[in-house]
């Protein structure tokens, strides 16, 4: 019988902090999304490890530093852990697309990686991102996959389902998606949620309504 927990994965930029669309190059420049604090301690309350996995091909185009973002990682985590929060650990790819590597999502790297580092069960697991290249991922490496408004999301629902279909959750934001993911820990798997068909319902293709 195996042993391994699931575990929950979180993109950063339009998930747990604001966008920038110049990048996020200092604490300064930091902004968390509102309730992002306290729905990561009501996560960290669910047992399961969370990690966060974010592309940063900004240090690699000379942007930022490695100092700069791991600065910012620690404020973060620090913010998080006053707030009640735990994250396990920060996955960071700081490759450009052009460097074409294993771990810039839509690769699955860095999911794989922690996965063999923590003994993670992916097919238990769940992968909040605001762009298709995070569901590209969470699909590759077997996880759960829930799609949020925030950050690129709005721009991205159409995306998603034309790559990937519709075999994945969406949500407002992350206390939204904090809700499916503790319903399908109870048992009561749900697709999306009220907040999300009130919001966006609306702006979907007749051909997409269905979904919802």
């Amino acid at each position: 019988m195996s042993n391994k927990t699931g575990a929950i994965f979180l993109d950063r930029d339009g998930v747990i902090n604001e966008n920038n669309e110049d990048h996020v190059k200092s604490w300064d420049e930091f902004q968390f999304i509102p309730h992002a604090i306290r729905t990561i301690r009501e996560l960290t309350e669910t047992g399961l490890p969370i990690f966060v996995v974010t592309n940063q091909g900004a240090v690699n185009r000379g942007i930022m530093s490695v100092n700069d973002l791991n600065d910012i990682h620690t404020r973060m985590l620090a913010a998080i852990n006053e707030g009640g929060g735990k994250i396990t650990k920060v996955y960071f790819c700081p490759h450009t697309p052009q460097e074409k590597c294993n771990c810039r999502k839509p690769e699955p790297g860095m999911l794989l990686q922690a996965a063999e580092e923590y003994n993670i069960d992916l097919s238990k697991s769940f992968m909040v991102g605001d762009a298709w290249t995070d569901m590209a991922a969470g699909r590759e490496a077997g996880t759960y996959n829930i799609l949020l408004l925030t950050g690129r999301g709005r721009w991205n629902v159409a995306p998603s389902w034309d790559r990937l279909g519709v075999d994945m959750s969406a949500a407002c934001d992350v206390a939204d998606a904090a809700y499916i993911i503790k319903e399908q820990l109870a048992g009561r798997p749900i697709i999306t949620t009220d907040r999300f068909k009130s919001a966006f319902h609306t702006g979907l293709r007749p051909q997409e309504a269905w979904v919802f």
